[in-house]
Parts: structure tokens; sequence; C-alpha cells
């Protein structure tokens, strides 16, 4: 199954824009766990994100509440 990239939407676009600059995040995840590191990489279905302790989280997109950054 191949599904395509979707660069031209304003959130991956936004996620791109975080990677580059390495910013700070956190991720509210829909269980309600809170995680803050930076963003890897993404890909249509997943993003990884390294905490501060230097441990990498994968994350499904679907189990993600929300992205907080500033």
């Amino acid at each position: 199954m191949s599904q395509e990239f979707a660069t031209g939407f304003p959130s991956v676009r936004q996620i791109q824009n975080l990677i580059r600059d390495q910013q700070a995040v956190e991720v509210k995840l829909m269980t309600g766990d809170l995680l803050s590191g930076h963003i890897l990489w993404q890909d249509p279905q997943c993003i990884c994100l390294q905490t501060e302790d230097q441990s990498k989280h994968q994350i499904w997109k679907q189990a993600i509440g929300f992205l907080k950054y500033s």
C-alpha cells in the first residue's frame, strides 16, 4: 500500500518547519499523556519525537490530540 505524502497541506509544512528549526514541542496524546521534545521526522502515518533524555518515540498521528509550540 503506497500513500503519497501530501507536502502541500499546511499541517505537514508546519511540522517540516518544526523539524528544520529543531523547535521544542509538546505532544498531547489522546490518552492524556504529554511528551516534550523535538520532532526528528514525519511520514504519512507517524512522527518521531526525541525527548530530553534522548529516547525516541514513534507516535501515530491519529493518537495525537494536539501539538504545542511557541
